[in-house]
């Protein structure tokens, strides 16, 4: 049993679903592309590549080398890593800084064998690591030559 539509325009959605409250079919939704997206102005403008397209690029310039979804990316090496992190607390602890250098030599040599990642902290770790050494050098350096004017006057005065 079917009752009729109450008055004011209401429509029964379980009578037929394809026709909105005003009796007019539903228009035809776009399939692939966004309606409201922008043109591209520079559709065509640039031959096809292989590979994913940098979005940036200039015309006549090869594009960023992205890695492309679910392609593999180099592993950075763990050494290069703790390279780094020692290198680093040598500012607090002077002693971690020239093993965080070595360990920096010894990543660099690893990833040149495995084509690890990493390059880029373990050079960081050698800088880093080798400077700090230097400085603490200097610091004992001076504190010996402190110690030694200070035993000199110490002596010559009495």
């Amino acid at each position: 049993m079917t009752y009729p539509p109450p008055p004011g325009g209401w429509h029964d959605p379980s009578a037929d679903p394809t026709l909105p409250v005003s009796g007019q079919p539903i228009p035809a939704q776009p399939t692939g592309k966004d309606p409201y997206a922008p043109a591209d102005p520079y559709a065509g403008a640039v031959p096809a590549q292989a590979g994913p397209v940098d979005p940036y690029a200039m015309a006549g310039y090869p594009g960023a080398a992205y890695p492309g979804y679910g392609q593999p990316v180099a592993k950075t090496n763990s050494m290069a890593i703790a390279a780094l992190v020692l290198s680093l607390v040598g500012f607090a602890s002077c002693i971690t800084a020239p093993v965080g250098a070595i360990l920096g030599h010894v990543a660099m040599k690893q990833i040149r064998q495995t084509g690890e990642g990493g390059e880029g902290m373990a050079k960081a770790a050698i800088i880093v690591g080798w400077i700090l050494t230097g400085l603490l050098m200097l610091l004992l350096a001076f504190y010996v030559v402190v110690i030694v004017l200070a035993v000199m006057d110490a002596s010559s005065t009495s």
